[in-house]
């Protein structure tokens, strides 16, 4: 957000609702919990609506997250686009393409079915949180691989003493709440 925009008075109720939990999932990580917010429907709809509100008239024509699929798919249902899964190894049958990347606290691994996203696609990469910047950087590079145009990515929480948001090269990046 910047400096000249109007904070929308739901963020702080979005903001009420994540719980911090220290030491997890391993000592020193203050773990951004958003079931505590899922569990609250104003607040995850609230969450929903301002993603929708951004990005409705954006000409997205493809919605991928990474994992959890619980922010992407109905923003994609919302705004009419195609939603892709971006899993784990060995979760999707088929041809894919994977990425290998590092995390705050190890490294991972993102596949993407081959087939399901078209050259000139237009792309919003979504995540619960960003800390190093890492998996939305390699769901970026999976799309970018089948010709893909990236518009933005977006979060419902940033840790920006993470400098996750340098990693992802200038790529616009739309977040709801940041945490010091």
């Amino acid at each position: 957000m910047s400096e000249n925009e109007v904070k929308d008075p739901r963020i702080d109720g979005i903001k009420t609702k994540i719980r911090v939990v220290p030491d997890f999932p391993k000592k020193g990580i203050m773990f951004q919990d958003i079931t505590t917010l899922l569990l609250d429907p104003k607040a995850f709809k609230d969450t929903i609506d301002l993603f929708v509100e951004r990005y409705r008239h954006m000409n997205i024509s493809v919605v991928a997250e990474a994992r959890g699929f619980i922010f992407g798919v109905p923003i994609a249902l919302a705004i009419g686009a195609k939603f892709v899964p971006l899993r784990k190894p060995k979760k999707l049958p088929g041809e894919i393409i994977f990425e290998e990347y590092e995390l705050e606290y190890g490294s991972d691994r993102l596949e993407m079915h081959v087939e399901a996203v078209d050259s000139g696609d237009r792309a919003l990469v979504v995540d619960d949180l960003i800390a190093t910047g890492g998996t939305l950087c390699a769901a970026m590079n999976l799309l970018r691989r089948v010709g893909a145009e990236v518009v933005e990515c977006a979060c419902v929480i940033e840790l920006p003493e993470l400098n996750g948001r340098e990693r992802l090269e200038g790529k616009a990046l739309y977040v709801l709440v940041e945490y010091q």
